[in-house]
């Protein structure tokens, strides 16, 4: 019973991490106009943003491997302190700076929730039954991505309408903030009374994990772009590429010379440990093009507002967790070998079939592929978690779990970047003689005959250039099921590691 209380106390601080993930989106506006910042210049506030993500994916890997050695309670307690004071220093911010460094120091703590929590699963629950709880854990993490910009839209409303916070309204977007305070309260005593205080011997390889940090806090920062429509990459991309590059050589120099490594060799599965974040990468690409793509679809194709494209990628995102839980209990009995094949497999068919989309394209249809993509892609999640816990010694799971998450949420920023290169190069292809007609010099009925010529002309390039990026997305989901069959199947599953682990104790 305990132990169960323990996985909601966690599962309820991953939720909360991953909803103040996007938290701000629904919001942005309210904060732009609170914090001054210029309609024309709203490339200001794209860092509130992405200071999130920087802090979530920079500090997974190192605080990952501190639960190994400090006790995930230690951990998971720290975290939601850290996440607590973050929201504090945002919710008070006067200014953009200060409202970005309490947004980086509420992703450095969220970003250790879930690889810890992952790990205590692995610490509670016997492995032939581990993957359903993992199942549930990585349900909260993507039900906190469906609902962030709704939870953040309904928490600000909430507030704006009481008469009590009347004054507030022009700053209601801080009260989305306050609200973790308790929140994050109630799970550290939650977390103190029912979360075990075990640690372990184990060193820290700090310079690796700053060295890794820091190659992925340059890679997110080159892959942003606030003027894609100008380029592929901001005008710092390619240098900052170039010292991401370097310091990436350096920590895996670093490891191969170090005394003390982020993830120690001994008692690695590797095979299957590239195995499972590979089809991590593979799963996080699919996941953040689907997110940009269909939504773009959406509004320049079917002529959706963004309200109504929203409500479109929703079909996707509620089908997304339904799929993590399904995939918990499914690899519990079947293996996570062939529970992450059918998903990506699944996920890689309902590609082939969006690719397909014409213009007029049906509501039914797009429910449906919609909802089979993100249902694949949720199977996925329990098995890739469930699998390199099996593969890396007891003592490493922490750090283990914070790789495949950080794999995926590599996956998704180089995925969109790439393929986003892609479609606006065959985009500029495919309309390069193309010229918007004029109404001068020519017949009424003339113009509208090449207006409507020219919206077909555009329509087909867009058409062009999203069916190939989906083709894509489906070879990168057909390589992940590949991927797959490298990973534990169900008799690896079913025997025992403890004795060959000892040694590693």
């Amino acid at each position: 019973m305990m132990r169960r209380v323990a996985l909601a106390a966690s599962g309820a601080a991953v939720l909360l991490g991953a909803l103040d993930a996007y938290v701000v989106v629904g919001v942005l506006t309210d904060m732009v106009r609170d914090l001054g910042i210029a309609v024309n210049k709203l490339q200001e506030a794209t860092p509130i943003v992405t200071g999130y993500l920087l802090g979530y994916v920079a500090g997974m890997p190192l605080l990952g491997q501190l639960s190994d050695r400090l006790g995930r309670r230690f951990v998971l307690q720290v975290s939601l302190l850290g996440f607590l004071v973050g929201s504090v220093v945002t919710a008070l911010a006067a200014d953009v700076p200060l409202l970005v460094a309490g947004r980086v120091v509420q992703g450095l703590a969220g970003g250790a929730l879930l690889p810890v929590t992952m790990a205590l699963v692995a610490d509670l629950w016997e492995e032939h039954r581990r993957s359903a709880a993992l199942g549930a854990v990585g349900a909260a993490q993507e039900l906190g991505s469906v609902l962030g910009t709704l939870y953040g839209i309904g928490v600000a409303s909430l507030f704006n309408a009481l008469p009590l916070f009347e004054a507030w309204e022009p700053q209601s977007w801080r009260w989305v903030f306050w609200v973790n305070v308790p929140l994050a309260v109630i799970a550290m005593v939650i977390v103190q009374r029912t979360v075990p205080n075990t640690r372990r011997e184990v060193r820290i390889d700090v310079v690796g994990g700053v060295l890794l940090a820091l190659a992925l806090s340059l890679l997110v920062v080159a892959l942003y772009n606030p003027k894609p429509e100008e380029s592929v990459l901001p005008s710092w991309g390619w240098p900052v590429l170039g010292a991401a590059l370097v310091v990436l050589v350096a920590f895996f120099l670093w490891e191969r010379r170090a005394a003390v490594r982020l993830l120690d060799s001994e008692g690695v599965q590797w095979l299957p440990f590239w195995a499972v974040l590979g089809v991590s990468l593979a799963a996080g690409a699919a996941l953040m093009v689907t997110l940009v793509d269909v939504e773009l679809f959406a509004q320049t194709v079917l002529r959706r507002d963004s309200a109504a494209a929203a409500a479109l990628l929703a079909r996707f995102l509620i089908a997304l967790p339904v799929g993590a839980v399904v995939g918990g209990f499914l690899a519990a009995r079947l293996g996570d070998r062939w529970v992450s094949f059918a998903g990506l497999a699944i996920a890689s068919a309902s590609y082939v079939l969006i690719a397909q989309w014409p213009a007029d394209v049906s509501g039914f249809v797009l429910t449906r592929d919609l909802a089979i993509a993100g249902f694949g892609l949720g199977l996925v999640i329990a098995p890739l978690s469930g699998a390199v816990l099996r593969v890396v010694p007891s003592v490493r799971h922490g750090v283990a779990s914070a790789f495949v998450v950080v794999a995926r949420m590599a996956g998704m920023l180089v995925g969109v970047a790439a393929l986003s290169a892609w479609g606006l190069h065959r985009f500029g292809e495919l309309t390069a003689g193309l010229n918007t007609p004029l109404p001068f010099g020519v017949e009424k009925a003339e113009y509208a005959r090449q207006m409507a010529e020219y919206q077909r002309r555009l329509t087909e390039a867009l058409l062009t250039e999203y069916h190939e990026i989906f083709l894509i997305t489906a070879v990168i989901c057909a390589l992940g099921a590949l991927g797959s069959v490298l990973l534990p199947s169900k008799r690896q599953q079913t025997e025992s590691v403890s004795g060959s682990l000892k040694s590693t104790k």
